[in-house]
Order: structure tokens, then C-alpha cells, then sequence
């Protein structure tokens, strides 16, 4: 299936996306071993809140990113359409 063409912004923002929730996984990974450092807790919720706000600034334009109940589908159903994560 081709996927449809998508401006340049919603790269520009999946790249965005993609390195805040890189950053929430090494903020996680630092915390299991670090649970009492209350900057990097500060910095884990303050980047969980910045992801937060870049996956609903995606999926008002874009559609869905997460399936089973974690995001809502435009009508029509959208979260068949492209591009799936893997083809960015």
C-alpha cells in the first residue's frame, strides 16, 4: 500500500516526538538505578508533559499514533492510513 504524502511538518515533529520519548527512556533507565534524584525526576515528568503535548499536536492533524483505546480515530477510521511508524 503507497501511503499518502505528508508535509514536511509532521516530520519535523515525529523527529521532535522521537527524541523526547528517547529521552523519557534513558530518564527511566537513569531513575531504576537513581530513584531519589529529584532533578531527573523533575526532568522525567517535565519531558513526559513536552511528549504529552507533541502527540496531541500530531494526532489533531495527522491521526492517531497509538491503537487499542490510547488514541482517538477520526471518522473516518483512521488508523489504517500511512505512514506506520516503521516507514518514516
Amino acid at each position: 500500500m503507497k501511503h499518502k504524502q505528508l508535509p514536511p511538518q509532521f516530520y519535523e515533529l515525529m523527529k521532535e516526538l522521537q527524541a523526547v520519548d528517547f529521552v523519557l527512556i534513558d530518564l527511566t533507565l537513569y531513575l531504576d538505578t537513581h530513584p531519589n534524584d529529584t532533578d531527573a525526576i523533575q526532568q522525567f515528568n517535565q519531558m513526559a508533559q513536552v511528549s504529552q503535548q507533541l502527540k496531541i499536536e500530531v494526532e489533531k492533524f495527522y491521526g492517531p499514533l497509538l491503537q487499542y483505546g490510547n488514541s482517538y480515530s477520526g471518522y473516518p477510521w483512521n488508523w489504517n492510513e500511512s505512514p506506520w511508524p516503521w516507514e518514516l
